[in-house]
This record gives structure tokens, C-alpha cells and sequence, in this order.
């Protein structure tokens, strides 16, 4: 045998093997599909926007999940999923089957038992009201019943809202439509008792200890503010107005004492924080939000958070916004301040924490004026009066709690 044919058998021989070897690895590694080895549970829904894994899903299996996929629930609708599993031979299975994401949550009616306007009001009530859904951004938002602005009366009415799978939500209310009364000129002296002013020496007798910090938010409605006497009087920290947007698809404004409150608080050792006031309805101009509030910040060294303040729910109905979509507009605004490496905090009411953002995994700094909140989320501040005195102000001023 001559030695050319000796090397192309070898090579020859060689491939074989190869090919040979690299099917008993693909035999033995490869996954297949299989099916018998797990049982579904009777429901297959996946509520949308939840948070759902495989295991969620499946009422027996044998052996153990050992690879799957995030499931994504943000689209109504019927998906495929699947995972990989051992099964009682401990050999890699795949397993595939067909979940089905629902909307079951009825739409959020902002009303209480009664409304009041005057006679001859031009509010347009269905649109006044707010009338939500978590996943439609137009839900059928209606009164049910007669009544008429221009005529004084009382007015038994019904609001309803329905969404795209038919969840219903209805709200009875009583509207008074009412003759405004004209104010006395008498000059008889009122009997009616006046509230004192919440005391930040009271507050921070109360609230401060070792897990905690005591001091102010304040913007251009502060006037002007002396730091040092704020300082003195006990306050460690203030969160302070950046700027606000100018109504919906306004433009960005500065607040005006910002520069002199950020500078004057920063030179008297007071940790701050910013909040901008937001109008965004949509996650394209959250972002350019906060990229306009990282250019007034960039030169301040803050060491408390910056936080995104979006309070126009009286606007919330011309927005076409669901709630999942404002939740998604504070992210936007949040991720992009995280990016720089900020702090972040979201600011909302007890209510509207309770109600609108629900969703939020952010800090939260939470409004509710009372000696003692029950709100049950978790937050890191605490906005407890907006009727504050301390020494520096000559103005009402806010006072928060930092939990350290």
C-alpha cells in the first residue's frame, strides 16, 4: 500500500470518528421534547403586568426546572412558553405549553359620594372625574343619569367605566349643583378657632432619633430662606424644587431660588436632595426631563435623591395614559437620573400611592399630613405638614422625616 493511500484512509478514518464521536455527543446532550413529565394546573391566566414564573403554572412535575424564560405579561393575549427540566432519569427535558394573559382588574373611578359646582359651571364632569384603567389607555369613562349645571339642585347620578375585556366599575354620587353665596361684609369679628402652625422644634422633639432625620422641602414659594438659621434650628437636611414643567407639553422651567437654595444649603452642611415637578405623558419626554434636571444638578454635590413629583391628575383623562403607562413614565425619568448615578425617589400622597402607583418599585417619598400615617407600603421619607414654622422661613414650609 503505497503511502498516499495510507494518509487518505487515515484521514478517512479519522472524520469517521469525529463524525461518530460528535453523535454520541449530540445524543447525549441534546433536549428533548417531553411533555409527560409535568401536569398543569386547571388556570392557565396570567394576570397582565404581573410577575409569573413556569413553576406558577404547573401542578405536578418530575423532577426539578433547571431553565426558563422571563415570561412577559405586558400584552394581552395567548404565548407559548417553555422551560427545560430533569426528569426522573435525571436526562434534560424540554417542556412546552400555553399560558393565557387577561386583564381581570376593573378601572379606577377617582370619586367619592358627592360633587359640587356651581350653577353655571362649564366643567365638562366625565372628563373632570378621573376614569383609569391599568392596561387601557381610553377606557368608556360615562354619567349615567340626568342633571343640568345651569339649574340648582341635587342630582342622583351613577359613574361608569368599562375597559377592552369588559371589566366594570361603577360609582354612585350625589352632584349639588349649588348658587354660590356672596361673602359677608360685616365686620363682626369670626368665632371660628384658627389652626397653629406645625413647630419644627416640636417635630423634631417627636420624630428625631437615631434611625432618623428631621428637615424641610422647600421651592421659590419659600422666599427668602437663611440656611444658617435653618441649620441652627435643628433641620439636617432639604429637599429643594429643581424646577417644574409648564402644563402639558410645556417647557421646562427653572425655579428660581434654586440655584441660591442649593448653594445657600450646600454652604451651611445640609444633605440635599431636588424634585421636579412633572407634567410627562409619555416616556420620551420623562427622559428628556431628566436629562434636562442632570444639567442643573452637575455641578451641586447631592447626597440625598432625586425625585420625580407628577401630581396633575385632574389632567390624567386627556393624557390617554393607563396606569401601567404613567408607572412606566416615572421609570423612564428614574432609570435615566440611576444611570448618573443618583439616588432616586418617587413623591405621591398615601391615596394616590394606594390607588395610582402601584406598580412603582422605587423609594418612595410619601405625603400624608398627620401625627401618625398608616400607610402600609414602605417608605424612606415622609412628608408629615405643609404648615411648618421654623427659624430661617417666613413662610409656611413642609417638614419631612428621612429614614435612614
Amino acid at each position: 500500500m503505497t503511502k498516499k493511500k495510507i494518509i487518505i484512509i487515515s484521514c478517512i478514518s479519522l472524520l469517521i470518528l469525529i463524525f461518530i464521536i460528535g453523535l454520541c455527543i449530540y445524543f447525549s446532550t441534546r433536549i428533548v421534547e417531553d411533555n409527560s413529565g409535568f401536569t398543569l394546573k386547571e388556570n392557565v391566566n396570567a394576570e397582565v403586568y404581573s410577575k409569573v414564573e413556569v413553576s406558577d403554572f404547573l401542578e405536578t412535575i418530575e423532577g426539578k426546572i433547571v431553565e426558563e424564560d422571563s415570561i412577559d405579561t405586558e400584552e394581552l393575549g395567548e404565548q407559548e412558553i417553555s422551560f427545560v427540566y430533569l426528569n426522573k432519569e435525571n436526562k434534560k427535558r424540554r417542556g412546552r405549553f400555553n399560558i393565557n394573559v387577561v386583564d381581570q382588574t376593573e378601572p379606577l373611578i377617582w370619586l367619592g359620594s358627592s360633587y359640587s359646582l356651581p350653577v353655571g359651571s362649564t366643567v365638562d364632569l366625565e372628563s373632570e372625574i378621573l376614569c383609569a384603567d391599568n392596561y387601557d389607555e381610553n377606557p368608556t369613562c360615562r354619567i349615567k343619569g340626568d342633571y343640568d349645571l345651569n339649574q340648582e339642585g341635587t342630582y342622583k347620578l351613577e359613574y361608569e367605566a368599562i375597559d377592552s375585556s369588559n371589566n366594570k366599575e361603577n360609582v354612585e354620587f350625589t352632584l349639588y349643583v349649588y348658587e354660590p353665596k356672596q361673602s359677608s361684609s360685616s365686620g363682626s369679628s369670626s368665632t371660628s378657632s384658627v389652626k397653629e402652625n406645625t413647630l419644627f422644634s416640636d417635630v423634631l422633639k417627636e420624630y428625631k432619633t437615631e434611625e432618623t432625620e428631621v428637615g424641610i422641602d422647600v421651592s421659590v414659594w419659600q422666599e427668602d430662606i437663611d440656611f444658617k438659621k435653618v441649620k441652627e434650628a435643628g433641620a439636617s437636611f432639604v429637599m429643594i424644587r429643581v424646577g417644574y414643567q409648564k402644563g402639558i407639553d410645556g417647557e421646562y422651567v427653572l425655579d428660581s431660588n434654586f440655584k441660591t437654595n442649593i448653594e445657600n444649603a450646600l454652604a451651611n452642611h445640609l444633605d440635599v436632595g431636588v424634585y421636579f415637578y412633572s407634567y410627562a405623558n409619555s416616556n420620551k419626554e420623562a427622559k428628556e426631563q431628566a436629562q434636562w434636571v442632570l444639567k442643573q444638578i452637575k455641578e451641586y454635590d447631592l447626597t440625598l435623591p432625586v425625585v420625580f413629583d407628577w401630581e396633575c391628575y385632574s389632567s390624567f383623562n386627556t393624557m390617554e395614559l393607563s396606569l401601567f403607562g404613567l408607572n412606566s413614565i416615572a421609570e423612564s425619568f428614574l432609570s435615566e437620573i440611576k444611570e448618573k448615578g443618583y439616588d432616586t425617589m418617587i413623591y405621591a400622597s398615601k391615596n394616590y400611592l394606594n390607588a395610582i402607583w402601584t406598580y412603582q418599585q422605587e423609594d418612595v417619598w410619601l405625603a400624608h399630613y398627620t401625627e401618625k400615617t398608616d400607610y402600609e407600603g414602605e417608605y424612606k421619607m415622609w412628608q408629615l405638614c405643609s404648615d411648618g414654622k421654623i427659624d430661617g422661613i417666613s413662610t409656611d414650609v413642609d417638614i419631612d422625616i428621612l429614614y435612614k
